[in-house]
């Protein structure tokens, strides 16, 4: 009898299995991500303008962040509402998911009370300290934490708000509205939570970004969408 329920429990979701109720949060949440993708690609389009790109009004710009942010993490937060879906009650996930979108939506506010329009040195060594800072043990110990199980959606997010802040940085700083920038950051987020630390990969994408900084700082006419179209 306790082999006989100890399977059913593998199936129904228990350690060896997936419940429908965690499959439908996973659905969800990846469903969230993809339309917040096309809400944010609308809502960008034309507003593109390298470093001199303006944030508009708070309430426009707030809400096209929380898109921004919802299509980029979420895919990455994906194993972490697995886990919590499957540790506990399923109508827990949106809230683990929304306090975890809360932390990113205070860092939208930071973005917009900080950022100004500037020149191609502020935008160089913002990229070469993003890149730097990729090679810190404080960041690869805030990711090794954004990548195990957390209860909390809030503590959850204030973890990959430490491990991913300096590709969040390189991409206000370069073009925070360029949606390639946005695809391309989205995917090292998603690859690092996914990805166990390994320094033939994590050094090589560091210094690329250091090198990144250093072509904007010395020729920045020659890094596409960097400065406004004439």
């Amino acid at each position: 009898m306790q082999v006989r329920h100890s399977q059913k429990r593998s199936i129904d979701g228990g350690a060896g299995g997936v419940s429908p109720a965690t499959s439908a949060a996973l659905t969800a949440t990846l469903g969230l991500a993809a339309a917040s993708w096309v809400v944010a690609v609308r809502q960008m389009n034309g507003m593109d303008m390298g470093v001199a790109t303006r944030l508009g009004s708070f309430a426009f710009f707030l809400a096209l962040w929380v898109s921004m942010m919802a299509a980029m993490m979420l895919p990455a937060a994906a194993p972490a509402v697995v886990r919590r879906a499957h540790a506990g009650p399923v109508r827990a996930v949106p809230l683990f998911v929304g306090s975890y979108l809360v932390v990113w939506t205070l860092v939208g506010i930071a973005v917009y009370a900080l950022y100004r329009p500037h020149g191609s040195l502020v935008a160089g060594v913002v990229a070469i300290a993003a890149g730097l800072y990729e090679l810190t043990p404080l960041k690869q110990r805030f990711r090794g934490r954004c990548r195990e199980s957390v209860r909390s959606g809030f503590g959850f997010g204030l973890y990959c708000v430490g491990s991913s802040i300096g590709l969040m940085l390189l991409l206000v700083a370069v073009s925070v509205m360029s949606v390639t920038l946005m695809a391309v950051i989205a995917v090292l987020v998603l690859a690092q939570k996914l990805l166990p630390a390994k320094p033939a990969i994590d050094v090589p994408v560091a210094l690329s970004i250091v090198g990144l900084g250093v072509l904007i700082v010395i020729a920045p006419s020659s890094v596409p969408g960097l400065a406004p179209p004439m």
